[in-house]
């Protein structure tokens, strides 16, 4: 079952009643009790982005939200996502599923981190090859990452994938503090990081322990990685907005409702399609399979079926070298008291 996204950017005042969060939005009074109180069933309810200094929300309404596993991220003055509260116990089997998490071998790690970030750059070639940009390098590139990417291949293709992706007439260079549409690429990216550490809770694993970022300040290493070969999905919101001519300079409550659609955007797995926050549960608990020894695949949804392109090396359409990622292995060269410089948005 699909979750709601509830975004409230008006002064409101949020309580528990009866199983239902009662919302009360003290700037419609004037209109009366039926446009200025609404209900929303607690089970129905996946994130809530509190995004105005003026809300209040009860104790007993953040309880019931999290024992549902809900997502609660709030918001700073300027609007942007400056937090995140996720529910302690999401899954029957947490404490055990625990115990493989942190006792995943290098090897493992470095596998599952191939085969992440190989889904990544496919969704990221996917994307150029839609707008008709060249991309049959980005396919390559795909193909020679070994296991843990010691070749930084990633790193090349997102290069290349920046500096490509937007039309010619926006002047664009991806890094988190710098001019729009990075503003509209960093909420959109914080709200897919919630999504995905709510799946990540939910198949009982720990957000802070990840396969490859590291950093003693992030809580959410494991959420930053597994949500890397969702990211072109934001792209392609952010992409449309720019491309129908909306003002981008500022995160007006349009552009909002449309990268908060994420949760409902429609992604294809082998076995068929699915809304994203129903997939990534997928996701999540192939992870989790992956920790127990009783798989080596992540279960990761791919834009497009290139098995198919003309000349390519992987032609038959019962082949897929993801399938094989996790069989390879490769010289890892990092340190393995490195940490991230920062995080990754």
């Amino acid at each position: 079952m699909i979750k709601r996204t509830l975004h409230f950017s008006n002064p409101a005042y949020l309580s528990l009643k009866n199983g239902q969060m009662v919302i009360d939005l003290p700037h419609l009074k004037v209109l009366g009790d039926e446009e200025s109180k609404k209900y929303a069933a607690i089970e129905d309810i996946g994130v809530v982005v509190l995004d105005h200094q003026q809300i209040t929300i009860t104790h007993g309404c953040m309880a019931a939200l999290l024992d549902n596993n809900a997502a609660i991220i709030t918001c700073d003055s300027s609007h942007h996502p400056t937090g995140m509260l996720l529910p302690l116990d999401g899954n029957d089997t947490q404490s055990e599923r625990f115990r493989h998490q942190i006792n995943a071998s290098q090897p493992l790690k470095k596998q599952l981190w191939q085969q992440t970030v190989q889904a990544k750059i496919l969704n990221q070639a996917a994307v150029l090859a839609e707008r008709g940009i060249e991309h049959d390098n980005m396919l390559y590139w795909a193909k020679s990452v070994r296991s843990g990417d010691p070749d930084n291949y990633e790193g090349r293709a997102a290069a290349y994938y920046w500096k490509n992706v937007f039309p010619p007439k926006v002047v664009f260079f991806r890094n988190r503090e710098g001019n729009p549409p990075n503003n509209l690429l960093n909420y959109g990216y914080a709200i897919l990081r919630a999504i995905v550490a709510r799946s990540l809770v939910c198949s009982g694993l720990l957000p802070t322990l990840g396969i490859h970022h590291r950093n003693k300040y992030n809580a959410y290493c494991l959420a930053d990685d597994m949500m890397e070969p969702y990211r072109p999905y934001v792209d392609k919101i952010v992409l449309r907005i720019v491309d129908n001519g909306e003002n981008f300079l500022e995160l007006g409550n349009s552009i909002k409702a449309q990268l908060l659609g994420i949760a409902t955007v429609d992604v294809q797995f082998e076995k068929g399609r699915s809304p994203l926050m129903v997939g990534l549960q997928s996701t999540t608990a192939s992870l989790a399979r992956c920790y127990e020894g009783r798989s080596r695949k992540l279960v990761y949804p791919l834009m497009k079926n290139f098995n198919q392109k003309k000349g390519m090396f992987y032609q038959t359409a019962d082949e897929s070298f993801l399938a094989d990622a996790a069989e390879e292995q490769g010289d890892y060269t990092r340190n393995p008291n490195d940490e991230d410089d920062e995080l990754p948005f």
